[in-house]
């Protein structure tokens, strides 16, 4: 083939290499716009996995590179006098010049034409070629030109940074955080040759123009950054190598580029996007100049698979690197909004702001901590046991943080899991029956700290459906209580109620009946009251708008419901104020439409959801906590947002909320929600630490893994599980189990197997470790997929 590769960065250099190894008869040109060995760089990092995957596709690059590498295993993490280090991360550092230069040279030996200095304005210019590559960076003009076809989504990310350098040599990745009258900066610093070390200097833009950063020369600016940094640079001058620019052009924000499509064809010839043109992930996670090496080796792999069908070898490149792209741009995604938000988080303690750094991306986890640096993990799960009130027992291994215990008021929960209230629909005329005693009963004997009865209905029209269990009467009471005493005399767990009012997505069938979940009764139907005349459904039955008498009757029947909550012995009340149902109906701008003192601003939405919590709260017992559920993004546009999801806590708080149990989604039927592991945390985190109220994580935590990391970052303060916990009642014993820890105080049920449990894990372990045959650092990459 006649390839064209637009753009000498890495993408196009080794791509160029690969494909003149594979078969020296390609006829191969890199045309590059800058000077021969010119870059405007400093260093670049990857880790020890991303060697191995250049080893594999081409031994001399991988070995010139390995020799101009600095390695280093230990982040040191530099907040309010603090210095925590951790160690076993694997990253290696290069000059991006230096870097060029092999790749250039081994292109050379290869016998692929090089050409500087060029500037290539259209693909056009190269008729006769088979491929052209458009590895022309992030401002790509080839992605410009045909950008009605590769779709590109560039998102310009809130940070001002600086690209500097230093000759002080920093032997750990290092990061710097500093307060200034204007708010906070932080530097990322790493060594990358034997005398010079990469210096980004990071900040809010609104600091940047706060501190007159965008008025200041360049030399003014760096001197700027010298003395905020002064004392982790030991007298070393900061230097710039962009001599072509000038004042504040220095500072520029990330841009965020994912494309819907990687490959168009011109008419004549595949244009394929590679690298930074294609995709970009923000440099505090380093990836950029790997995913460009791992495109180049995937298409190359792809060609040569497919044996002279290029066509299918795109599609096969697109369809693999699209996907594996998305897993990096996800966690930079994470990573970049962590330091974009440092404030957020200068305020946990030191210890802590520090793990919350390491795990920032959640592609780094507390296991995973653990394979790179177990002295690291076991001190800081010390340190939050003992925040916690609790203490190892001799000669027992630390307390993972998910079992360590929680006090709310007078409540203390064992430990930090959660059953999550779910919908069983099985109740008769509101009454709890065997099902429910066995359903909670067991899930109270698995071990989790608190379980949560569904979503329980203060009247008959609350109900979602007629199997909805509820608290209107004494029957329903008496029956909670039964199932409530079982809990308290054969498990150590609590036991909380969950109050709620479907609103308008009430009179439904259960989701195995009639036409399924959401649909109308076929008959019985009850009326339905909203806070506006707005459906659920688009073809649904149209709720009335409230009146006050309607508000007044619905607030008696929650307060009803929280005394015969206490009278049945519940040792926590959560108030029902998300997914579209009857408050959450109120709060949501895209179901209350109201034009009185209850619709409007925020605050007027709120205002009807307060004044039911403010009446439970002075029947609910002082001693007792309460929570309260809202929806933390509609996941539709005009709806609510994280923004308004931290004003809402702060609001829940003022009004005497314990907690705030962070879920989202479920208020409209054209909601477009963003699934992932983990994916609903954020919210939690950001209301946890930004509206200054405890909160619990839910959505897709499935591991012990993800609660320990959940709870140890204080991105929440309890994690809720849901469907782990249908499949498996005692889901938080076998997760103890699988992280291999028995040091806990197991149900008198279970402790009989205790000890052959613990012989079978071990001796699976050992068998696994002798197998495997990889270093911590090997299995904590591959548990990556890095």
């Amino acid at each position: 083939m006649k390839i064209v590769c637009i753009g000498g960065g890495p993408a196009g250099l080794y791509f160029a290499l690969l494909m003149k190894k594979a078969d020296p008869a390609h006829d191969i040109t890199v045309i590059e716009r800058n000077r021969p060995y010119d870059t405007f760089g400093w260093g670049v990092v990857f880790s020890d996995q991303t060697l191995g995957n250049l080893r594999a596709a081409d031994e001399p690059t991988a070995t010139a590179i390995l020799d101009a590498f600095n390695h280093w295993d230990d982040i040191e993490v530099n907040i309010r006098g603090h210095k925590i280090r951790s160690g076993g991360h694997g990253f290696c550092g290069i000059g991006r010049k230096r870097l060029l230069n092999i790749l250039q040279a081994r292109c050379e030996e290869l016998g692929v034409k090089l050409v500087f200095e060029t500037e290539v304005a259209s693909d056009e210019e190269f008729p006769d070629a088979d491929l052209i590559i458009a590895s022309d960076g992030l401002n790509s003009r080839i992605r410009q030109k045909y950008a009605t076809v590769y779709q590109p989504d560039i998102d310009m990310r809130r940070c001002r940074f600086v690209w500097l350098g230093t000759h002080k040599l920093f032997e750990a990745f290092t990061f710097a955080f500093e307060e200034t009258q204007w708010g906070w900066f932080q530097a990322h610093a790493y060594r990358f040759d034997a005398d010079t070390s990469t210096f980004i200097v990071e900040t809010p833009e609104e600091v940047w123009l706060k501190a007159g950063l965008d008025q200041m020369s360049k030399e003014e600016s760096i001197t700027f950054c010298e003395q905020l940094f002064a004392k982790y640079l030991d007298g070393h001058a900061l230097m710039s190598n962009a001599a072509h620019l000038r004042g504040s052009a220095q500072w520029i924000k990330f841009p965020r580029v994912i494309c819907k499509t990687w490959v168009h064809h011109n008419g004549r010839v595949p244009v394929v996007l590679m690298g930074d043109a294609a995709h970009t992930a923000h440099f505090s996670i380093g990836s950029g100049t790997k995913l460009a090496f791992e495109d180049a080796i995937e298409l190359a792999r792809c060609i040569e698979r497919q044996r002279g069908d290029l066509n299918a070898a795109l599609r096969e490149y697109e369809a693999v690197r699209s996907v594996e792209v998305l897993k990096i741009q996800n966690a930079a995604r994470n990573s970049t909004e962590w330091f974009e938000n440092v404030r957020r988080y200068v305020n946990l303690p030191p210890e802590q702001f520090a793990y919350s750094l390491l795990t920032r991306s959640q592609r780094i986890s507390h296991e995973n901590l653990r394979l790179r640096d177990r002295a690291y993990v076991e001190r800081y799960e010390d340190w939050w046991a003992e925040r916690s009130g609790a203490q190892r027992r001799p000669g027992a291994r630390p307390i993972p943080p998910m079992f360590t215990p929680y006090q709310v008021r007078g409540t203390r929960l064992k430990n930090r899991v959660v059953v999550s209230p779910m919908a069983q629909y099985s109740a008769t005329d509101g009454i709890p029956g065997d099902f429910h005693l066995v359903h909670l009963g067991a899930r109270a004997m698995g071990g989790a700290g608190l379980v949560f009865a569904e979503m329980t209905c203060v009247s008959p029209d609350a109900r979602i459906t007629p199997g909805c269990p509820g608290l209107w009467n004494d029957r329903q009471r008496d029956a909670w209580k039964r199932i409530v005493d079982y809990v308290h005399t054969h498990t150590d767990a609590k036991i909380g109620m969950q109050l709620g009012h479907a609103g308008a997505k009430g009179s439904t069938n259960a989701p195995w009946d009639g036409d399924g979940a959401d649909r109308p009764l076929p008959s019985g139907n009850w009326p339905l009251v909203s806070a506006s005349a707005v459906p659920y459904l688009d073809d649904g039955p149209v709720p009335r708008p409230m009146t006050r008498a309607d508000m007044d009757r619905v607030k008696a029947d929650f307060v009803a419901a929280a005394r015969r909550a206490a009278e049945a012995g519940f040792d926590w009340l959560e108030l029902h104020c998300a997914h579209g149902y009857l408050l959450s109906a109120f709060i949501s701008p895209l179901t209350n439409r109201r034009t009185d003192e209850y619709g409007g601003s925020l605050e007027n939405r709120l205002r009807y959801p307060l004044e039911v919590f403010r009446a439970i709260r002075t029947v609910w017992p002082e001693h007792l906590p309460m929570s309260v559920r809202v929806s933390a993004h509609d996941w539709v546009e005009g709806g609510i947002t994280p923004d308004d999801a931290v004003e809402i806590a702060r609001a829940f708080k003022a009004a005497g909320a314990d907690m705030i149990d962070c879920s989202s989604g479920q208020v409209s039927a054209h909601q477009k929600p963003v699934y992932g592991r983990m994916y609903q945390t954020p919210f939690a985190d950001r209301i946890r630490n930004e509206a200054g109220i405890p909160t619990i994580a839910v959505g897709a935590i499935s591991e012990a893994d993800h609660v320990n990391s959940i709870i140890a970052a204080g991105r929440a303060d309890l994690c809720a599980i849901a469907r782990p916990h249908l499949a498996n009642p005692a889901w938080t014993l076998m997760e103890a189990a699988k992280i291999g820890y028995f040091d806990l105080d197991w149900p008198k049920q279970y402790r009989s197997g205790k000890t052959q449990l613990e012989r079978n894990l071990e001796r699976e372990k050992a068998a696994a470790a002798q197998t495997a045959g990889l270093s911590a650092l090997q299995q904590a990459n591959l548990a990556l997929g890095v």
